[in-house]
């Protein structure tokens, strides 16, 4: 691939993730409306920001890296790592700052939007690779 279609896909791919962040979110909004759900206002700001700097982050690094296909692998290997490391410190603070009562709830949300990453990144990665 050239440098400018790598662009181009990287860009593609951090536009995708925040549209479907920006999905889930009203989602999100329209379930907390809706139900008798306790508050998740903060929650889907920590989900929003922790989804928006795993999309970002990816599309950058990706950008880097894609033009050497050897180091992909490790990459997105990397990439796998550090996402769960942060979904695992962003689920802590949770436990740290929320109540009992509105545990589940966080717990809920914020892996809808890490497992609507992880679809995302899946099928998107799984299309650039077949396309090379």
């Amino acid at each position: 691939m050239t440098k400018k279609e790598i662009k181009k896909l990287s860009i593609l791919y951090m536009l995708q993730g925040i549209v479907l962040i920006i999905i889930a979110t009203l989602g999100t909004l329209l379930v907390n409306q809706f139900t008798r759900v306790p508050d998740l206002f903060l929650v889907l700001i920590y989900s929003c920001l922790y989804s928006v700097s795993i999309v970002l982050i990816v599309g950058f690094f990706w950008r880097m890296v894609a033009s050497d296909p050897e180091s992909l692998t490790s990459l997105l290997t990397n990439i796998s790592g550090f996402r769960m490391l942060m979904a695992f410190v962003t689920m802590l603070s949770f436990y740290l700052l929320e109540d009992s009562k509105n545990l589940m709830p966080c717990f809920f949300v914020f892996m809808a939007f890490y497992i609507l990453l992880l679809i995302h990144h899946t099928i998107f990665f799984a299309k650039v690779s077949n396309r090379s």
